[in-house]
């Protein structure tokens, strides 16, 4: 097993632990089907009838991270939103990063050859899912050796209420900007109650890290837009917790495929997003993920109001890959490069 803080003697808990990825209904029931979805600014032209619920996402994310830890802005001045060119012109992203999630299992066989491998693809920016029995010094090191930096780790509810310290000293060590809750175990999410305790939970955390100088985040699946009792419990979240001391991370994939508009968000939350995952949703009735570029997110469209959101960071990530996650990676690298807004 893998520790991921100092210490390295302790198991799980750390990070998160996206676990067969389904819809639940307030009950906990598993939802087999969102049914047929309006069009939404945020998806290309395309029909997206009869999408169903993931129901057997290839690799189980909890049981892996467990593993696995237990163990610019437009030209306005700033470079800080990673967008370049002039904000009355065509812009582009300046720096493209990488949820790790994505290569976790080249880094569980060589994570230095790993990094290496997604430096050399263009990326800039990394975000991490686990540190496969690193130090966080090792970590640094590799970092530096290829010019990576790494301004966000996601972390799990059970750190968030266990040793937080072990995380923000890695986090400090390593240089991580944002700490981010990556998921919610289905246990902690079947009443509305539940969600009232997250947002004391998540308030807390936020209150913690920002004393030292973190940002905290929540990353969404989209679980959290199956509406409890008329309520959608992301937005319960969003109204419920302090903008500045909890930021969001959305993920634009599992946002559309929920059947919501990223950019309903964008505008009722102005700078509450400084991190995005940027992942595309086939068009086969199963809504599978695929290459950025290669499915229905209309990705001009959610980048270009990217400022007003706060975006400052753009990870790529795919959970599934039908081949080398260095050729999906790669196909998206590719697009983004090009991509105008």
């Amino acid at each position: 097993m893998v520790a991921p803080w100092p210490g390295y003697q302790k198991q799980g808990s750390v990070l998160v632990s996206k676990t067969d990825v389904r819809i639940s209904s307030a009950n906990g029931a598993e939802c087999e089907s969102l049914g047929q979805r309006p069009r939404l600014a945020g998806v290309k032209s395309r029909s997206a009838e009869g999408a169903t619920c993931v129901t057997d996402i290839l690799m189980n994310r909890r049981s892996f991270l467990h593993r696995a830890f237990c163990g610019a802005v437009v030209s306005l001045g700033t470079a800080r939103f990673g967008l370049r060119g002039a904000s009355s012109a065509r812009r582009r992203l300046s720096k493209i990063g990488l949820q790790l999630y994505t290569v976790r299992k080249e880094l569980e066989k060589d994570f230095a050859g790993t990094l290496e491998k997604v430096a050399a693809l263009g990326f800039l920016e990394v975000e991490f899912a686990g540190y496969f029995k690193h130090t966080p010094q090792e970590v640094k090191t590799i970092l530096a050796r290829h010019q990576l930096s790494a301004p966000s780790a996601h972390i799990s509810t059970a750190a968030l209420r266990g040793n937080l310290q072990e995380a923000i000293e890695a986090a400090q060590a390593i240089g991580h900007q944002y700490l981010v809750c990556g998921y919610l175990p289905a246990e902690e999410r079947r009443s509305l109650d539940a969600y009232k305790k997250l947002v004391d939970l998540l308030n807390g955390a936020g209150e913690r890290l920002n004393k030292v100088g973190i940002q905290f985040g929540y990353h969404n699946h989209d679980f959290e837009f199956v509406p409890m009792e008329g309520r959608l419990p992301y937005d319960m979240i969003l109204a419920g917790t302090d903008p500045q001391m909890v930021k969001m991370e959305m993920d634009l994939y599992w946002v559309t495929k929920a059947g919501q508009d990223p950019l309903k968000y964008f505008s009722a939350y102005p700078g509450r997003f400084p991190l995005v995952h940027v992942k595309d949703m086939d068009g086969t009735p199963r809504h599978f993920f695929t290459e950025v570029g290669q499915g229905m997110i209309d990705f001009k469209k959610i980048f270009a109001a990217g400022q007003k959101a706060g975006v400052k960071h753009y990870f790529v990530e795919q959970d599934e890959t039908p081949a080398s996650p260095f050729s999906s990676i790669k196909l998206s690298m590719d697009y983004l490069k090009r991509l105008e807004f």
